[in-house]
């Protein structure tokens, strides 16, 4: 199995940050690299089932929500390079928690079979950038 693990620690309230990502359909908080989000189905972003597609290209769905513990999972169902190349089960999971010395801490990690470097090597700087868009929009 394949995986990645990012984090970052944001100046400002675990609420905030919270408030700032839960929404499937909202990801005003990545200019940089998010240049084109399109819904998909009639769920709303905050209702399991949410649909959307990234940039064109990758396919994605909301599987859970956890206000209480801030934390949502998703799937990859589709996407470009080595996640069209045979990957099976991609499920990212972003949770937000207080830092210890005041902010928020976010981790996003993701999972899948079929541990390929390629899938790595593909998101992992995916998800730093998302982070620092993050970062730069919610201190």
């Amino acid at each position: 199995m394949g995986e990645t693990y990012q984090s970052i620690v944001i100046n400002a309230a675990v609420e905030k940050v919270w408030d700032s990502i839960r929404d499937f359909h909202d990801l005003s908080w990545a200019p940089n690299v998010i240049t084109g989000l399109e819904v998909v189905g009639d769920a709303a972003g905050n209702e399991v089932g949410a649909g959307r597609v990234l940039n064109g290209v990758f396919k994605e769905t909301l599987l859970t929500v956890d206000n209480d513990a801030r934390v949502f999972t998703y799937s990859i169902d589709e996407g470009p390079g080595p996640l069209a190349e045979g990957v099976r089960n991609y499920l990212g999971k972003v949770s937000v928690r207080p830092a210890e010395d005041g902010g928020a801490v976010v981790e996003w990690t993701s999972t899948w079979e079929e541990n390929n470097e390629a899938v790595y090597d593909f998101c992992h700087p995916i998800y730093l950038a998302l982070l620092d868009d993050m970062k730069q929009s919610l201190e």
